[in-house]
């Protein structure tokens, strides 16, 4: 049998075992030891089949501590919106030119916001953006004339969450280098958003399963009653 390596070796707490959010998180951060600093995510495992459309689980939801990270945001816009949303810290503005660019390729962006009036321009970019989750959508507040506060929201700590097609969300809350409680709200704010977003369709047990995990640390499972969830 081959030899772990001294990382893996290295690490401690009970993988098996359910704890409680508050052990989670300490786990979590005790085991983020890389170089960097590591991101720190969350896998929520849903009762629910994404296949059928009174099933599905989107939603935005602002963390209280931020992402650690900086998001790129690109704003399809025009004239006065366009203003806005440039004055309101968006790092690429336009129309028709963005869309064309966006159409040839261009992706240095991590979220997209567009108005109502240049829906029918971002609709040809579904094939583009669609697959990796950027396209616009007014559920989760890109597609809305209120650009400037979208803009604000995403800059500082606004996340998108979807179900993948095995009702599974993943999403990162946070960096290694938050305290234990910055991180603990942010989890907090995410699975309180997720339980509000239950929907119609959900029978059983909603939340299954949460764990929590960094870039290069192993995963700690989560109580679910640690939230309340049912």
């Amino acid at each position: 049998m081959a030899k772990q390596p001294k990382r893996i070796q290295a690490w401690t707490g009970d993988r098996l075992a359910a704890h409680s959010v508050e052990d989670a998180v300490k786990l979590v951060k005790a085991n983020a030891k890389a170089k960097f600093d590591e991101s720190i995510e969350i896998a929520v495992n849903l009762g629910v089949d994404p296949r059928h459309a009174d099933q599905q689980v989107r939603g935005v939801v602002n963390l209280p501590s931020g992402t650690g990270r900086d998001v790129r945001v690109a704003v399809i816009a025009k004239d006065a919106k366009a203003a806005e949303a440039t004055a309101a810290g968006a790092d690429i503005v336009g129309a028709e030119e963005l869309v064309e660019r966006i159409q040839g390729g261009f992706m240095e962006f991590d979220r997209v916001i567009a108005t109502p009036d240049m829906m029918a321009l971002v609709g040809r970019l579904g094939k583009v953006l669609g697959p990796r989750g950027l396209m616009p959508n007014p559920r989760v507040g890109t597609v809305t004339p209120n650009v400037a506060q979208a803009v604000k929201d995403a800059k500082g700590g606004a996340i998108e969450f979807r179900t993948e097609k095995t009702g599974i969300i993943h999403a990162g809350i946070g960096k290694a280098s938050f305290t234990e409680e910055a991180l603990l709200a942010n989890v907090r704010a995410l699975v309180d958003a997720l339980n509000r977003s239950k929907p119609s369709g959900a029978k059983g047990t909603y939340i299954k399963k949460i764990s929590l995990s960094s870039t290069m640390g192993p995963g700690f499972r989560v109580e679910t009653g640690s939230f309340g969830a049912a």
